[in-house]
């Protein structure tokens, strides 16, 4: 449990809600934490910039940060994005350019206001670092740091929609979610007697985003806008890029770090999707404390040293038995003075029909024909850390894979960076997947998974377009993992495993593959590290520390993970079910009380890609005295050779009567997924 802390440096005033004028005229919605004195000496601000309601649950979180900030001295605003929560407009998707827009207009206003320096940072977790990254490419004057947290530089290559050029299921359980916030209203106690004018402009303007990801199955411009690495030049402000091993989004932190040009530091720990002050698997650390060190060098001069330590710091994850929930996750923090090591050599091994070896030993052709349920051992593809949502033992997985081991290690091996695979490959099919997973496996067979990487094959040479296979036809392809740091110990074996499905985390082929791969002609490159004694003298970061969020009462506990995994052994199908309760709390202070619950149901018949479904449903309740408002949706997708399939629903209700209906159903073509 992380500290809160009642008595900070400096008293702070908040003011519940303040409007930000755009040109146009629309208003957005912010509250504002000011320290003591600021009004007569100004300070410098900090802006967070999201779609997540500041008057619902998402008001803890933030009054944790941004009362922790305030009470350090700085003014901090968190804005709702226009569309959501209490700001004017409607919100119709992700990091729109109208988006970028108002935040550049928001630091300009901020910038101005007399409790203001004139110095604006701006951070955020996943929408929010997203969006840090996105305006500072706009380059507002004013805006002089960022800290961005699990998010990416790049919308299609390391988003939750598309891994390798394959569909992500994560598309579905997000794009359900998100389809539960657009058309939410604004809270009366804030907006008056136009709350219901709103809502029903909000509810008018919806259209299920899942959509216009899924028209969107290239790396279009669609996803080229909003992605920073088109330009990393244009980001010219000092950038600390954060994130967790165990979090979807820890990929882009290795890009910022090699193609940004501005000053800039990056920190990777064990963490899931969430602030490394709480959530898991830890260990937890002093975050917030540690971005004071931050914003005083970048927006107030202040020499804190932290620019003269090493760029980059990370957790070495240690072995240890997997498990779907972790507190702690063994390991040591390392640091590097650059992002890739200039100096860092890799090791090459062979995949011989025996396994993996410095040789190449074998000539052997090896097929490849995955079920359609390899991947029931994984994890979430964004795990939180707040449930159980880790991959386990991945033995279920491998016996249904091509697998090559090692021998077992003579010595420890490091590796810290991006592992990849090259290797020649045919298949009998047009459209194929090919996944791979290093795996560490323990001396009693144990197997944890360390990282994985996906590739669809009609994306062999690139994202832009596809080029169908030539069955039969042999192609020379790359497929790199998920950057990772990982320590294997002594006496355990590294295990590639490859298989042509993943599912759940990706959606499957059209028809069941089979790949051909000649043995002895793949290697797989692991970044290893040298160990450094200078790691062992790593300043600790502290212990975590935060504000007391506002006062409120938990009126059902939430729940969250994968709850059951069923098979019927005569029609064959598997059936997974996920929830995504967030339980129901109030908030003591204003009387809101807030309920969100969700259920995510996969499906699949062994031997029919065709048969995979996933439904997700979605409730979200907003409830004060007589005022009572409730949204439900619901969506299923599923596929035939030709084209995707959503059926989606979303109902609103005020005070148990229905006031809005919608329903969606709509073909969308498959282009090479």
């Amino acid at each position: 449990m992380t500290p809160r802390i009642d008595r900070l440096p400096l008293a702070v005033r908040q003011v519940d809600n303040a409007w930000i004028p755009m040109q146009d005229g629309r208003r957005l919605a912010a509250r504002v934490w000011l320290p003591e004195g600021a009004e007569r000496v100004p300070v410098p601000a900090i802006l967070e910039y999201i779609p997540y309601r500041k008057r619902d649950r998402q008001a803890l979180e933030d009054q944790r940060v941004h009362g922790y900030l305030a009470g350090h001295g700085y003014a901090c605003v968190r804005l709702d994005i226009a569309g959501s929560g209490d700001s004017e407009g409607v919100l119709l998707d992700e990091y729109l350019p109208s988006e970028q827009d108002d935040g550049f207009a928001a630091i300009a206003w901020i910038a101005a206001q007399p409790w203001c320096s004139g110095a604006v940072g701006m951070m955020g977790i996943s929408w929010g670092g997203f969006n840090s990254l996105q305006v500072a490419a706009r380059r507002p004057p004013a805006l002089k740091a960022i800290i961005t947290v699990a998010s990416t530089d790049d919308r299609y290559a390391d988003d939750m929609h598309y891994m390798g050029g394959a569909v992500l299921m994560d598309t579905m359980g997000w794009g359900a979610t998100f389809l539960g916030y657009l058309p939410t209203p604004p809270d009366p106690a804030v907006a008056g007697e136009a709350w219901r004018a709103m809502w029903r402009e909000r509810l008018e303007s919806v259209r299920p985003p899942v959509l216009a990801w899924l028209e969107h199955q290239m790396r279009d411009d669609y996803w080229k806008q909003g992605s920073v690495c088109e330009d990393y030049a244009a980001i010219t402000c000092a950038v600390y890029a954060i994130g967790g091993w165990a979090d979807g989004y820890s990929n882009a932190i290795p890009r910022l770090m090699r193609r940004l040009a501005c000053p800039r530091k990056a920190l990777i720990g064990p963490w899931g999707h969430c602030f490394p002050y709480e959530g898991g698997p830890g260990p937890l650390i002093g975050y917030l404390r540690e971005t004071l060190r931050w914003w005083d060098r970048w927006l107030k001069g202040v020499d804190t040293g932290i620019m003269d330590e090493p760029a980059v710091r990370v957790w070495m994850q240690e072995s240890e038995p997997p498990r779907a929930e972790i507190a702690v996750r063994k390991g040591r923090w390392v640091a590097e003075r650059a992002w890739p090591d200039p100096d860092a050599a890799s090791l090459v091994l062979a995949l011989n029909d025996d396994g993996l070896g410095e040789q190449r030993e074998s000539n052997a052709t090896l097929g490849l024909a995955s079920p359609q349920t390899v991947g029931i051992a994984s994890s979430d593809w964004c795990p939180y850390g707040l449930g159980p949502d880790l991959a386990v033992d991945q033995r279920i997985d491998d016996a249904r894979s091509l697998v090559f081991d090692s021998a077992p290690l003579d010595s420890d091996l490091d590796i810290l960076g991006a592992a990849t695979l090259s290797l020649d490959v045919a298949s009998d099919r047009p459209k194929a997947l090919l996944i791979a997973r290093l795996n560490d496996v323990f001396p009693d067979g144990a197997s944890a998974r360390v990282t994985y990487g996906v590739l669809n094959l009609t994306h062999r040479d690139g994202h832009q377009a596809v080029k169908p296979l030539e069955p039969g036809r042999r192609y020379r392809v790359t497929l790199r993992l998920n950057d990772c740091a990982y320590a294997f110990p002594a006496g355990h074996r590294v295990r590639l495993a490859l298989s042509t499905t993943y599912w759940p985390i990706v959606w499957p082929s059209p028809e069941p593959a089979t790949l051909s791969i000649p043995a002895g002609t793949g290697r797989l490159a692991l970044p290893r590290r040298a160990p450094r004694k200078e790691d062992a003298r790593l300043a600790p970061f502290g212990l975590p520390e935060c504000a007391r969020e506002r006062p409120y009462t938990v009126l059902r506990a939430p729940k969250r993970g994968r709850q059951v995994i069923e098979t019927d052994v005569a029609t064959r199908a598997t059936t997974l079910v996920s929830l995504r309760d967030r339980g129901c709390i109030r908030l003591d202070d204003i009387g809101l009380e807030h309920e969100g619950w969700g259920e995510d149901v996969h499906s699949i018949v062994e031997g029919d890609p065709l048969s995979a479904r996933t439904v997700t449903r979605r409730r979200v309740a907003y409830r004060r005295g007589d005022w009572s408002v409730r949204i439900e949706t619901s969506m299923r997708l599923s596929a035939t050779r030709e084209a995707f399939r959503l059926l989606a629903d979303l109902d609103a209700f005020e005070d148990e009567a229905r006031v809005f209906t919608r329903s969606w159903d709509t073909a969308i073509p498959r282009r090479g997924v």
